[in-house]
């Protein structure tokens, strides 16, 4: 490892997957020697295996890889994975507890940003924002009419929210400011002060038959893959609108597609995808969606905000003291 010439001890070297924020490459340049990614593609499971090679530590966001074979393949030398995400579905925490690699993502940071984005496509879908803007830019507007584009009236309708951790909190502070009566299923009941009027349902599937709109928060695991299926659609009222800024695993596609396409669903806001950037073909053609490329925390206050949590992290580990967002 080169040397530190400040104090004389070497830095570690650090392997970045993707070309991150400015200042958080000129943080990570003065504190380690850092492995870049000049054109920023993604890396393949066996060109990060490697490109791991002599260093100590990567530094890997939500859309790399990193399953069981990966970790297994990497060198003695790296020592830790800090995720440039809150999510962590993307790496094989239990491989990576066995070969005593830890990991570290980036909670808290990017929770109002990802709010914003979750009102802003609950919004846009009820209110057919995507068609009317098309309408804008192709040209093809003739003037204001009593039934054109007719969307969702979103006051004071009944939002249903699926996870209530800090992103479903934020966007239920959010909804309150519509006037919306605020429904949630959580792993466990929040307390009163934090549920702040809320109503809780011990049964997620019962809370979808009061639902105007549903909002996903829900962590992506093994037991949500698909959570949001065909019976559980059915659930919903007619009309009923659907926001996903979670992971696109939580969703059928299929399922989803077919109630939007029949009308059983009025719309939805979508923001993630299974099998991102490769979405499903059926959302292209369906004029019922509002769709964004992940933008989540897509701002320069909150992606800066991520990859210095995950410094820190990072920090913490090559100083010998525990890192505050371990989670393997």
């Amino acid at each position: 490892m080169p040397m530190n010439a400040s104090n004389g001890t070497r830095k570690p070297v650090l392997l970045l997957t993707r070309r991150y924020p400015d200042a958080v490459m000129a943080r990570a340049a003065g504190d380690y020697e850092i492995m870049t990614n000049e054109d920023d593609h993604p890396y393949g499971v066996d060109e990060m295996i490697r490109l791991a090679q002599g260093a100590d530590a990567m530094l890997v966001c939500a859309v790399d890889q990193v399953p069981a074979d990966l970790i297994r393949g990497l060198p003695d030398s790296v020592r830790m994975i800090a995720t440039f995400s809150v999510g962590t579905d993307h790496i094989d925490l239990a491989a990576a507890k066995e070969r005593g690699v830890t990991v570290a993502n980036t909670p808290g940071v990017l929770t109002d940003a990802t709010a914003d984005i979750a009102f802003l496509l609950l919004l846009g879908a009820a209110r057919r924002a995507a068609e009317g803007e098309r309408l804008i830019r192709e040209h093809r507007w003739d003037g204001w009419a009593p039934t054109q584009l007719v969307g969702v009236h979103v006051t004071g309708k009944r939002l249903a929210i699926l996870g209530m951790g800090r992103i479903g909190q934020a966007m239920a502070r959010r909804a309150q400011g519509f006037d919306m009566e605020i429904h949630y299923h959580n792993r466990r009941r929040l307390p009163a002060d934090q549920e702040a009027g809320a109503i809780y349902h011990a049964d997620a599937d019962e809370m979808l038959g009061i639902a105007d709109f549903l909002s996903i928060h829900s962590p992506a695991t093994p037991e949500t893959r698909h959570w949001l299926n065909a019976g559980r659609i059915a659930r919903l009222p007619d009309g009923a609108v659907v926001v996903n800024t979670a992971r696109g695993t939580l969703v059928d596609d299929e399922a989803l597609i077919a109630a939007l396409r029949s009308g059983k669903l009025a719309a939805a806001g979508l923001d993630v995808f299974e099998n991102e950037p490769k979405l499903h073909p059926g959302y292209a053609g369906l004029p019922n969606t509002f769709l964004l490329p992940h933008l989540g925390s897509a701002t320069d206050q909150t992606r800066d905000a991520m990859g210095f949590k995950a410094l820190d992290n990072l920090d913490a580990f090559f100083a010998g003291r525990e890192p505050p967002d371990r989670v393997a």
